[in-house]
Order: structure tokens, then C-alpha cells, then sequence
């Protein structure tokens, strides 16, 4: 199947940011307390974002976090905001701006703004731009860059395990992970390209996902690139690919690089089996115009269900399912927010036309309806992880956001207050419906009284609940 040819749109709309950020972001994360966290421009230095008293993030006021330790300054790391809500950071393809596939990682503590130090799994000398995602369970998993190891981290012993899962075609090199509802971990190949594969962790294999059709991986024209202590070792890059986004209809829209003919690049779109073992199907989808790749680049997955894709050139495109629109303008690391913008870049946000379906939103089944500031409480319904991790990359810089924020607006004032959430019953995506649950923090300095509140995934809010706040 062949869906329809590009077309091109005005409608999308970019508003900048009344503070800019102050280094500029090379890559942002939602953390859950509602706050954005940005790496800054000298790769070591942190920043926070807090939206203003209305819970916008466009004019919201930016605060220094603590630095990385030193001799860390990565660029083009594997992460991942665990379900405790802490941030993850492990690796790096470029240390102090050399070519280098560190094993250095850390975690960052928003409740004390520290970082501590992550030791990488037993035997990997080296990790780089690695894959990697958290699973159902929780657990951080990342593949080694140079091999077809993979490792779990277990964040609440922080303990890793690692090994060979039988299966895999090739070597995980630039690589990008995308969890699928059944738990399973989907990826299309870069050195074996057009294959495509999913992880099974019941089974701890690998199995085949079939050909892409197209070839979405670039050709890679750097041959041999040392590095190592002395520079002894010779790294090939395979290429480049673009993100892969799960969308809610249950399908991956997966995005190409240049291709080595000149041809324009491709997206191809697959189609998840019946079961689990099913490999599944695989559809053309769309070329970019304009002479534009995805090789390496951002996507983010839109309330309304498009896939918003940067292009290399810095141009957005949009994926309605069919069509692929090609809009305006921006560059730099995209991100979903609670409000259903999309930050660029921690200069700009993104406005989306159009509103997600009721069915996709959480919707809370059991809270307490009356909540004291500075306490814990449980709050749990259905699909409070959303229906996708709603943010990709080509392979590095995993910025997922399918874990639940909870947002409590004053009736009197209008004012918002995010509560920290931590301690997400699943790390899953498109729940169902399960029952999930998470915690969350009233802020101490919360204004009292009647309030709403409400349970936010990657931008779609629940509908809301009355809760009295003492």
C-alpha cells in the first residue's frame, strides 16, 4: 500500500517563549513535577523551566540546576525519566566535545538537585549514543552500541544486569527503540537494513518484524572513526535513521535519512500482529519533499494523533496518517508538554490544531477528595501512561513522557500547581483498561480551598476532579 503524496500547509502555529532559555537546550525533559529539565549549551550546565502561576510554559522563568560532575560533559547520550522521577542520563557519542562512546553516566535528583554517579554495566568499556527505554516493569534498558548486548538496570537496587538475547540480526549502532502496548521493544535496523526486529522480554529474544520495504537507513560516509584511550579502535558508523513514533491507532510511523541514490527519503509504516510473535506487516508510507531527510532528527506525537517531525533542514512536517504536510520552520530538540504544545529547542513552543478523542484520555477512578499541602497520596484509573511515549529520535536522546503528571487548579484564583508524581505503578504504554496508579506530592506552598484536579499523559488531560486543598 502506497498513502497519498505530500501536501503543504500554513496552519501550524509557533509562539516564542517570553524567556528564552538562557544557554540554549540542546535536549529537554518532562519531569514530574511539571517543571521542563534542559541540558544546556556547554553540554555540562542544567537548567529548569517552571511554568508561571497560569501554567504556561511560554512565559515561564528559567533557574540554573547543578552541573554535571567533572569530567562529564556528554553530547548524544541514552536517558530516560524513571518512574521514581528521577533522570537517567548514560553514555555519551562525544564527551567535551570529542568523539569518544563514554560508559560515564549519572542520575539526577530533582528533590535534592544532585547528580550521582551511574556505573555503566559490568564489562562495557564503552556505550555512547546507545538505545535504550524503560519497560512495563520499570526497568532501564539499553543496548550496547557495538554489539548486540543489552543490559537491564532495576532502578531500585540499582543493580544491572546484561547479556546476548538471542535473535538479534545485527549490532544495536544507531538504532532507536520504540515500546509497543504488548511490552515488546520495536526497532528497524541500521546495519541490516531494511529488517526490522521486536525485543520480547517474556521470551528475553529477539524475533524478526519483517522488512521496512524501503530503505530508510543512510549510507555512512566517515569509514573509520577512532577512538578508545590511544585511538586503537576503529568505529564504522552504519548510517542514520529517523524517529519512530507509535501512534494511536496501534501503528509505528517510522521516518528514513537521506538515501544514496538522491532519491527523496522515505517513511514506511508498520502494522503490529495479532499476537506477539506475530511479525506484523509494513506499509510505504509518504517521501518527504523539499529535498528533506529525518536522519537523526525529532518527532513528537501530537494530542490530535499527528506525528509532528523535524526535518534536517529545521522544516516541521505533520503525518495525519495518510498524508505528510510540510509546514513551517524550527530547529532544534522537540518535546511534549502537559499543555499539549510542543517545546523547541526551550526558545519556542508549538500550538497544534485540533483535540485528541475522549477514549485516548486518562481517566481517573479512585482519589482522595480531600488533600492537605506538604503530604503523599495515591491517586489511580486508566491510561494514565497515554498511549505512546510520544517522543523519539533517530536513536540517542530518548525524551519519552508516558508516565502520568497531576495538575490541581484553585477554583478561586485560577492558579495551577503541579503535585510530583513518583512511584508509577507501569511504564507501560496504551494500558487499556488496566488499572494504574501513581503518587503524588502536594506542594507545600499550594493555595488552599476547592480545587480541580486532573491526571495528564503526553499533553491530554483527564477529565477533572473536585478535591479540597488544606
Amino acid at each position: 500500500m502506497i498513502v497519498a503524496a505530500n501536501t503543504f500547509s500554513l496552519a501550524q502555529s509557533i509562539q516564542h517563549l517570553a524567556h528564552p532559555a538562557p544557554d540554549g537546550a540542546i535536549i529537554t525533559f518532562q519531569l514530574t513535577d511539571g517543571t521542563v529539565m534542559a541540558q544546556g549549551g556547554t553540554d555540562s550546565d542544567w537548567w529548569k523551566l517552571t511554568p508561571d502561576q497560569n501554567g504556561s510554559y511560554v512565559n515561564g522563568t528559567w533557574e540554573q540546576l547543578a552541573s554535571l560532575p567533572s569530567g562529564y560533559s556528554p553530547d548524544a547520550f541514552a536517558s530516560a525519566v524513571l518512574a521514581d522521577g528521577r533522570l537517567l542520563i548514560e553514555g555519551g557519542e562525544y564527551n567535551f566535545g570529542s568523539f569518544e562512546l563514554t560508559n560515564q553516566g549519572e542520575i539526577y535528583d530533582p528533590l535534592t538537585n544532585s547528580w550521582t554517579t551511574l556505573q555503566p554495566p559490568p564489562g562495557w568499556q564503552f556505550i555512547g549514543d546507545s538505545p535504550s527505554t524503560v519497560l512495563p516493569n520499570g526497568q532501564f534498558m539499553i543496548g550496547d552500541k557495538l554489539l548486540m548486548n543489552i543490559a537491564m538496570l532495576d532502578p531500585k537496587t540499582m543493580t544491572w544486569k546484561q547479556g546476548v538475547a538471542p535473535g538479534k540480526s545485527d549490532w544495536n549502532a544507531e538504532e532507536g527503540w520504540t515500546l509497543m502496548p504488548d511490552g515488546t521493544v520495536f526497532t528497524f535496523d541500521v546495519k541490516n537494513a531494511p529488517n526490522s526486529e521486536r525485543y520480547l522480554p517474556t521470551f528475553r529474544e529477539w524475533i524478526s518484524a519483517g522488512s521496512t520495504i524501503v530503505d530508510l537507513h543512510s549510507p555512512s560516509p566517515f569509514g573509520c572513526i577512532p577512538y578508545g584511550s590511544h585511538g586503537q579502535y576503529c568505529y564504522y558508523p552504519p548510517g542514520e535513521v529517523g524517529p519512530a513514533i507509535l501512534r494511536p491507532d496501534g501503528t509505528v510511523f517510522a521516518t528514513g535519512s537521506y538515501t544514496s541514490d538522491g532519491s527523496p527519503a522515505h517513511t514506511a509504516i508498520y502494522t503490529p500482529g495479532t499476537n506477539i510473535k506475530d511479525p506484523g506487516t509494513w506499509a510505504v508510507g509518504p517521501n518527504f519533499s523539499n529535498g528533506d531527510d529525518a536522519g537523526d532528527s525529532f518527532a513528537v506525537l501530537l494530542p490530535n494523533g499527528d506525528v509532528l517531525v523535524e526535518a534536517e533542514s529545521g522544516r516541521l512536517y505533520t503525518f495525519d496518517g495518510q498524508n505528510l504536510t510540510a509546514g513551517q520552520f524550527a530547529g532544534g530538540s522537540m518535546m511534549m508538554l502537559p499543555t499539549g504544545q510542543v517545546l523547541i529547542a526551550g526558545t519556542e513552543v508549538y500550538n497544534p490544531a485540533g483535540t485528541s478523542q475522549a477514549s485516548w484520555a486518562p481517566k481517573i477512578t479512585n482519589f482522595p477528595s480531600a488533600i492537605t499541602r506538604g503530604s503523599t497520596y495515591k491517586i489511580a484509573g486508566t491510561q494514565f501512561n497515554g498511549l505512546s511515549q510520544a517522543n523519539a529520535f533517530g536513536d540517542e536522546y530518548q525524551t519519552a513522557t508516558n508516565y502520568p503528571l497531576v495538575r490541581i487548579t484553585n477554583q478561586a484564583t485560577g492558579h495551577v500547581f503541579y503535585a510530583r508524581t513518583h512511584d508509577h505503578s507501569s511504564m507501560g504504554v496504551a494500558t487499556g483498561n488496566k488499572i494504574v496508579s501513581t503518587s503524588f506530592d502536594v506542594p507545600a506552598t499550594m493555595e488552599s480551598g476547592a480545587s480541580s484536579l486532573v491526571v495528564v499523559a503526553n499533553g491530554i488531560p483527564s477529565a477533572a476532579v473536585s478535591v479540597t486543598v488544606n
